[in-house]
């Protein structure tokens, strides 16, 4: 009965402070030996406590320079904030109500540790005690930084965004090009300076790299005029780099006109690339996944939070501390997307983050052409774009395109007549990635339906193959919570204890990976 009550206790304390890992903490006080200082609870790790001040600096300090009744409330936010790390969803609403089955497994292994961790307390095995504790800890943090779990966000975008990662880095390879929406329409008469989009080679060594383990700034840097002026400062998921709200000429491209529809523009060296937040993106994925991750390594989301409610408080950084996860969002206002850098970052002298990849220019910069209204943009065959502006209400094209050699034609067409520039650049990209060449193969080995689905998925196999070629079948859910998982070939996946919304179905064989979305009404 002891035990049972203890639990009960435990499990009591948990819920009542689980309320507050969804929200910026308020600022309060510290006693630090004699002296006391205000600031914001960040992070504790490594027995270091992060705090942020007022005027946005971080402060590292050794846990045990605290009170002893500061550092008894230190352990047990760190201890609540990393069970929330679990991913368990704290609101109690139908959705949860319809996973509260999947949430039964979670339940006895949580409540295994608790009664483990008793049980040793009560022996005065104080130090095994916690060392069930850091362990459960690690595994659960673990499981929530898996970049497999970071790749279901960049799924709904594949091949164009290609991914793969290392103990250090997620890496993302494209050209920088969109292909769910159209680009350049819509720039106002005083914003474009006659660039227009060319496919860049982000592959291989040029690939966009994203710390898999951010590490919190000592002071986070601004985001303005002033910093991060020259190159990206985050990429969206369908690879796309997204830019410093600021141009290189101190300049809100947004408010300038600068920017077409969908928030983005070409830079000196043709380069498609965005100056805000790209929330259109959630047309094609799930709202409760993250649009872009920054180059700090931390994630961008939008107007929901990763288990689905709407946005809470934001930070003077753009972001927040939610459920123990450090993340920014995305809003239709400045500062757009991230107000400052929260993770590390070195920027070098021309105010760039380092490392990151690079754009290559095929000619020479352009100027400004004022009074010119971008009216379209169309592809010119496969290799080529055709670009229609009006000029003094009359009509001009600049119809471009390229050959696999790395020659690119100009032809500017005007009411007088055309024009035409030659330039040796550099050799188009092909696409290196596996799921890609592979892709019609799989595609013809599976056939998932009905999509959208009410509640069964099917997996059809083709052309006689055997299912011991499947070697695994994963469905994850917008969350990016894996809801269902078997080692082996599934004719029919039942799915009707899941809420309606937007899945990823990950079938794993020995020639590769087939990749799907699913949707559940």
């Amino acid at each position: 009965m002891k035990y049972f009550l203890s639990i009960a206790i435990l499990t009591f304390s948990l819920s009542l402070w689980s309320h507050e890992g969804g929200h910026h903490e308020k600022e309060q006080t510290w006693k630090i030996g004699n002296e006391v200082i205000s600031g914001d609870f960040l992070l504790l790790k490594d027995k270091i406590v992060y705090l942020q001040t007022e005027d946005g600096a971080t402060k590292k300090i050794p846990l045990d320079q605290f009170s002893t009744q500061d550092q008894a409330q230190l352990n047990h936010r760190y201890q609540t904030i990393e069970e929330l790390n679990t991913k368990v969803p704290q609101k109690i609403d139908k959705q949860a109500k319809n996973n509260f089955v999947l949430l039964i497994p979670i339940g006895i292994l949580f409540l295994g540790l608790i009664l483990l961790c008793v049980y040793l307390f009560r022996k005065r095995k104080i130090k095994q005690g916690i060392v069930i504790i850091s362990i459960s800890i690690s595994l659960f943090l673990y499981s929530f930084t898996d970049p497999n779990v970071m790749n279901l966000a960049f799924i709904a975008f594949q091949p164009n965004a290609i991914t793969s990662w290392d103990a250090n880095y997620f890496y993302i390879e494209s050209k920088g090009i969109p292909t769910t929406h159209d680009m350049m329409f819509g720039i106002a008469s005083n914003g474009w300076q006659q660039q227009v989009p060319i496919p860049q080679c982000y592959y291989g060594d040029n690939a966009w790299s994203i710390p898999l383990n951010p590490i919190l700034a000592a002071t986070p840097v601004p985001v303005n005029a002033q910093h991060f002026t020259r190159g990206a400062i985050a990429v969206a998921v369908n690879g796309v780099p997204i830019f410093n709200p600021y141009t290189n000429t101190g300049v809100d491209a947004f408010l300038d006109g600068q920017l077409d529809n969908w928030g983005g523009h070409c830079g000196r060296a043709d380069d498609y690339h965005y100056h805000t937040a790209p929330l259109h993106l959630y047309g094609t994925t799930s709202n409760t996944l993250p649009i872009a991750y920054a180059l700090d390594g931390y994630a961008v989301y939008g107007a929901y939070e990763p288990d689905g409610i709407s946005m809470t408080s934001l930070d003077a950084n753009h972001g927040h501390n939610y459920n123990g996860e450090y993340h920014y969002h995305g809003t239709a206002n400045a500062p757009y997307m991230i107000g400052k850098m929260v993770g590390q970052v070195t920027e070098d002298a021309s105010a760039q983050i380092i490392p990151q990849a690079a754009a290559t220019p095929v000619r020479p910069a352009q100027t400004p052409l004022n009074g010119a209204l971008i009216s379209g943009l169309v592809a010119n065959g496969s290799n080529g774009y055709i670009l229609s502006y009006v000029l003094n209400n009359q009509n001009y094209q600049v119809s471009y395109s390229w050959t696999s050699n790395g020659l690119y034609t100009f032809n500017f067409i005007n009411p007088n007549g055309t024009t035409s520039s030659n330039y040796n650049g550099f050799i188009p990209c092909e696409v290196q990635y596996a799921g890609t060449n592979e892709s019609t193969l799989l595609n013809n080995l599976f056939n998932v339906y009905p999509i959208p689905s009410q509640h069964t998925i099917n997996i059809q196999l083709k052309l006689g193959q055997d299912p011991k070629e499947i070697k695994g079948i994963s469905i994850y859910s917008g969350f990016g919570k894996e809801v269902f998982h078997s080692h082996h070939y599934e004719k029919a996946i039942d799915l009707s204890l899941q809420p309606k919304g937007i899945y990823f179905i990950v079938i794993k064989t020995s020639k590769g990976e087939f990749k799907q979305k699913l949707m559940l009404q």
